[in-house]
């Protein structure tokens, strides 16, 4: 079974930086897309960003548009989540996911994701 990891996370001050990354394991497998989701306590899981392999799109969530930048390697199924003028609502748990099923899929939604992380904690105080 295939599995992902991520790391990178950590205790940032409001308008720091932090790059989180997430790496295939184990069984390999092909993925037509990555994505980040987060989760704050209390709330769902929510779509951050995803990067769509063949076509090299990325698409981000407008909470974090202009201050994140998703990027990865297709061929080793790893993605990368830069992470620039963080704010205390970006406080949660990050959670990598690779799509596996088709490339033409909306990515938004959790549920079109096959293979997930354990996540990391980003905490940013104010």
């Amino acid at each position: 079974q295939g599995q992902l990891k991520e790391s990178g996370g950590g205790l940032v001050q409001a308008g720091g930086s932090l790059r989180l990354s997430c790496a295939a394991s184990g069984r390999t497998f092909s993925s037509y897309a990555m994505g980040w989701f987060r989760q704050a306590p209390g709330k769902e899981r929510e779509f951050v960003a995803a990067i769509r392999w063949a076509t090299d799109t990325t698409i981000y969530a407008d909470s974090v548009k202009g201050r994140f930048t998703i990027t990865g390697d297709n061929a080793k199924n790893t993605v990368y989540l830069q992470m620039n003028s963080l704010k205390p609502e970006d406080t949660a748990v990050y959670f990598c996911a690779a799509e596996t099923s088709s490339p033409f899929l909306d990515l938004t939604p959790a549920y079109r994701y096959d293979y997930w992380g354990q996540g990391t904690q980003v905490t940013v105080s104010s």
